[in-house]
């Protein structure tokens, strides 16, 4: 009887183990799903947008925004980060979401330039900045936000980019999800991929991974 009684109580205790480790994973998976990762400081900024204004990261604070790198005469993923950004645009309709898109060929983009590029692309929100200025300056920023661009000692590279976007939170922190690994992404990709779980990027790819949890996350942060 009283080994019976025994194995019940172990059997019990194994159960009640399993339970509560089923429970720290489901917690653990829910906390890395529901949390977002705070990467650092966004680095300062002070550069001129489209209307001749000055934008820093100072003016920024209580909004949400992201922030880019590009060029208005780039003829390959500039536009598909661009079409990215107008989609995400239109689904987050709230006017403490703004976009910061920092030029890389700041001597041709020029305000104006920059002006016209945003009439083209038909962005529509006052809080989409498209920001230029001193080229050694860009350089800097773009070093601080640890975003590849072409060293511009080198004119054939200069004007290579990443396609990485950083998701900025109201308090001036640069925020990401984690993923599939438990790591935090530290950027999300603007680009378009071949197949739906982004390993394959693609100038004509209809999949976009990234575009649909950076509007979740965007929207976790605007809450």
């Amino acid at each position: 009887m009283q080994d019976q009684s025994t194995k019940r109580m172990k059997w019990w205790i194994s159960v009640g183990v399993l339970v509560l480790i089923a429970a720290l994973i489901f917690g653990v998976k829910s906390y890395m799903n529901a949390s977002l990762f705070t990467v650092m400081k966004v680095p300062e900024f002070s550069l001129k947008d489209q209307n001749n204004q000055t934008i820093t990261d100072k003016e920024m604070l209580g909004k949400v925004y992201l922030v880019e790198f590009f060029f208005s005469k780039c003829p390959t993923i500039c536009p598909v980060m661009n079409s990215n950004m107008r989609y995400i645009e239109d689904q987050i309709n709230d006017p403490n979401f703004g976009i910061i898109s920092i030029s890389i060929d700041p001597e041709n983009d020029t305000p104006e330039t920059l002006k016209n590029h945003a009439r083209k692309i038909g962005a529509k929100s006052p809080n989409w900045h498209f920001l230029t200025g001193d080229r050694t300056y860009i350089g800097e920023i773009a070093k601080k936000f640890d975003i590849y661009v072409g060293d511009q000692k080198d004119k054939a590279e200069s004007l290579n980019h990443s396609g990485e976007i950083a998701l900025v939170d109201k308090d001036g922190n640069i925020r990401c999800r984690f993923g599939k690994d438990g790591m935090p992404i530290l950027y999300y990709s603007g680009l378009n991929y071949e197949d739906e779980a982004g390993t394959k990027a693609s100038l004509v790819g209809k999949y976009h991974p990234d575009r649909e949890i950076l509007i979740e996350d965007i929207k976790k942060l605007l809450r």
